[in-house]
């Protein structure tokens, strides 16, 4: 849970037309555009030095760069999204991790992964297999992890209704907490954490981010934001309206490492 560095990419000019299956109307390029700013302002406040990426026209889910890319202390992974649309920004990110990762891994067709369904839990991952990440893709994530002495197991989410991603309902902050939304407590290999129940109402709060002393929080869920806080985390909240629009969280604008 301790980073030093974060990886952004600046919204491409087509943000709006990328996909979504959310019904909550066309998000506002230029509110996007604010709030991604502040969340940028947020991992500084919480120490992280960033690389911004500039927008990539043509990639308009390209925003959210959590998906293309898993990153761990041992080695960087790059993903296959699972979305055709998105084939190629795995490829436009690896001369970044290059400059960072002395060890580069792939997943690799007919393989599919989105990073959104990766959950570090310590020294253990948890894959989801899900509409994005198909079960090859799983798997393969799996071998390389433990060829790097990780601990991974797979999570199947196509059966939970509405979980696009696993991050979409479930995240780990630290200290054996761990936030599952209503969807995800019918899948019991989390039962060994102390389980903070998110309503299906309020899964979106869910998708939330330890970073170092902080916890990031999606603004307008104040009955989980004070429980949170109740076990002594430090919240800063953000307005994400225009993301959740486009099925984006707060974990999916950045890649976050230790160097």
């Amino acid at each position: 849970m301790n980073f030093n560095r974060a990886i952004l990419r600046t919204l491409s000019i087509d943000f709006a037309s990328g996909i979504t299956s959310a019904d909550l109307g066309k998000p506002s390029f230029d509110k996007a555009l604010i709030q991604h700013q502040a969340y940028a302002d947020a991992l500084r406040h919480c120490g992280l030095k960033l690389t911004m990426l500039p927008a990539v026209d043509g990639y308009p889910d390209s925003t959210f760069v959590e998906d293309v890319a898993v990153l761990t202390e041992r080695g960087a992974i790059l993903t296959n999204p699972g979305a055709a649309s998105r084939n190629g920004e795995a490829v436009l990110i690896k001369p970044v991790l290059e400059g960072v990762f002395s060890q580069i891994f792939a997943i690799t067709a007919p393989g599919t992964l989105d990073g959104g369904d990766v959950c570090q839990v310590d020294d253990h991952f948890y894959i989801g297999v899900s509409e994005r990440t198909n079960g090859e893709g799983a798997r393969q994530l799996k071998a390389i992890l433990e060829s790097l002495h990780y601990q991974a197991a797979l999570v199947d989410i196509r059966p939970l209704p509405g979980v696009l991603h696993l991050k979409s309902a479930l995240a780990y902050l630290g200290e054996r907490y761990m936030l599952v939304a209503e969807p995800l407590r019918q899948v019991r290999v989390f039962e060994d954490y102390h389980i903070l129940e998110v309503a299906a109402a309020e899964m979106y709060a869910a998708n939330c981010i330890r970073v170092n002393d902080f916890v990031l929080m999606a603004a307008g869920y104040p009955k989980l934001q004070r429980r949170v806080k109740s076990l002594g985390y430090r919240l800063i909240v953000l307005e994400m309206s225009e993301f959740q629009k486009m099925d984006g969280g707060l974990s999916c604008l950045s890649l976050r490492f230790y160097e």
